[in-house]
């Protein structure tokens, strides 16, 4: 279980007449996060830098760059800040479009850290949970309680199709499917059948 971003934000700071863009991304996959980088440094082609740094929960991955910034100065300070926040599955790239000032070491550090700063002040903050999308097919006189207890329990539906019987899909965590295999053995809700279709992040609010 980490926090990560709900969706793809950005934001930007001036640190004497220097212009850092920090643009934040909910990754799942080193790949992802390589090829992001790489639309990243095209789109911002006449930028002096594009630092980053990314952590991928599954894969056990963390990893930065100071793009040409002395060492130490860009991609660990924006590392450090996904990491003292506990954010996963995240990347960060911070663009600079240099303005004939030097900042110095320290005004680096700083200047990077307040752009990754302002960007997340603009996320919304989830939890996310590995889990499954499960497949329930059930008759049209019990979707009304089915519906009741996934309410009380906090789980989300993701998806309904009406045909001759219902089939809804929900995400659910190991706890959330021990709790609905157990209202199943107790006919708290009856449904004619039930099977994973897909392992997954799942989100939860913080």
């Amino acid at each position: 279980m980490f926090n990560s971003i709900k969706e793809n934000v950005s934001g930007e700071i001036i640190e004497k007449k220097s212009r850092f863009i920090a643009n934040i991304f909910y990754i799942e996959s080193e790949s992802e996060a390589e090829d992001i980088i790489k639309e990243i440094k095209k789109e911002y082609y006449d930028a002096r830098h594009n630092c980053f740094a990314y952590i991928i929960d599954r894969e056990n991955i963390s990893k930065f760059s100071d793009d040409g910034e002395p060492s130490g100065t860009a991609g660990v300070p924006i590392l450090n800040i996904l990491k003292g926040r506990n954010l996963s599955n995240i990347l960060v790239i911070v663009t600079r479009y240099f303005g004939g000032t030097l900042l110095g070491t320290g005004g680096l550090v700083r200047a990077y850290s307040d752009a990754t700063i302002e960007a997340l002040k603009n996320a919304d903050i989830i939890t996310k949970i590995y889990g499954k999308v499960i497949k329930i097919e059930l008759e049209y006189k019990n979707l009304k309680s089915l519906e009741y207890h996934l309410k009380k329990e906090k789980i989300n539906i993701v998806d309904i199709k009406y045909s001759e019987k219902i089939d809804l899909s929900i995400e659910v965590t190991k706890e959330e499917i021990k709790k609905i295999n157990n209202m199943i053995d107790n006919k708290i809700i009856l449904v004619d059948k039930i099977e994973v279709i897909e392992e997954k992040y799942i989100s939860k609010n913080v």
